[in-house]
């Protein structure tokens, strides 16, 4: 079993970690070694996610609008981005689920943000679809504009239920 994983097809939630989250992507938040600009008044968490957008792509900031979802969650679809980087930063206070996977045929993992965290899901990592647990559901989402395919889905033939942890 994989860490979150209580039995066959149901998953606990994890808490969002750096380190929990590496294999994945680079968690955004201010922790950790900052600067201080704007004559001190502003710390600035510099350099924080891996932005990728190929060879042939471009950065897009793109604002989403989500339904809300509560746990337990069921689900059955995963996808990834095989040309770029995707980072998802919330424009509200509130918790989202993080669910990823090494690839279809490892069971997948559930992360739970602590309202004040972003993700930035690495190139080519397999995820769930944007899972905010309260309205509106607003992100800021960077990822990457081209002409290029940029979207794998994978249906698993039964769900996968997500439990609070």
């Amino acid at each position: 079993m994989t860490p979150g994983q209580t039995k066959d097809r149901e998953i606990v939630t994890e808490p969002l970690t750096a380190e929990a989250f590496a294999p994945f992507g680079e968690v955004l938040e201010a922790t950790g070694e900052f600067r201080l600009i704007n004559a001190g008044l502003c710390r600035r968490h510099h350099d924080r996610a891996r932005l990728d957008f190929g060879p042939e792509g471009r950065a897009g900031i793109s604002v989403f609008q989500a339904e809300p979802r509560a746990l337990p969650y069921s689900f059955d679809l995963i996808e990834r981005h095989p040309e770029g980087s995707q980072a998802f930063l919330p424009m509200t206070a509130d918790p989202f689920l993080v669910i990823v996977s090494a690839s279809p045929s490892v069971p997948p993992r559930a992360f739970l943000t602590n309202g004040s965290q972003g993700i930035n899901l690495a190139r080519g990592t397999w995820h769930g679809v944007l899972t905010p647990l309260a309205a509106p559901g607003l992100f800021a989402v960077v990822d990457r504009i081209g002409t290029t395919p940029n979207l794998e889905e994978h249906r698993f033939p039964s769900p996968w239920i997500v439990l609070p942890g």
